[in-house]
């Protein structure tokens, strides 16, 4: 399994550090890898999907995650979480798989326990951002 990023190598390299993180991550930077595998998004695209909302106040949790990510809305809702798989047959890569949105919850291990939850996900876009990383857990 292999992690890309459009984000540059180095600023991998320090978040893999931070959080203790050892598996393979490259970085697409300077390339279209992430367009061609719908993971980054062009600015008309990101405008067509969500206009309205970025001429509005957008919902506070796309906010904060923007922050959290060094970014603003826009640059934030342009890049998306995928899952594609590759296989290597006689020499040649196929691409053999995709999914993003919903279909990436397989990888997600708590989302089945807290379904089971009172609360269940709590993804209320006006709800508290519950995700942590491990040293912000006294934040």
């Amino acid at each position: 399994m292999l992690y890309v990023s459009q984000a540059p190598l180095e600023r991998i390299r320090a978040y893999k550090r931070r959080m203790g993180w050892n598996f393979p991550w490259v970085s697409s930077a300077n390339s279209e890898f992430n367009f061609d595998f719908n993971g980054s998004h062009t600015e008309a695209e990101v405008q067509a999907a969500f206009g309205p909302m970025l001429e509005g106040e957008s919902p506070p949790v796309f906010r904060h995650l923007a922050t959290e990510t060094g970014t603003d809305v826009a640059g934030y809702l342009s890049e998306e979480p995928r899952f594609n798989a590759f296989v290597l047959a006689d020499g040649v890569v196929y691409h053999t798989y995709s999914t993003g949105d919903r279909g990436l919850e397989f990888l997600m291990g708590y989302y089945p326990i807290l379904d089971r939850a009172p609360n269940g996900r709590a993804e209320d876009l006006e709800a508290e951002y519950w995700i942590r990383r491990h040293d912000e857990y006294d934040q």
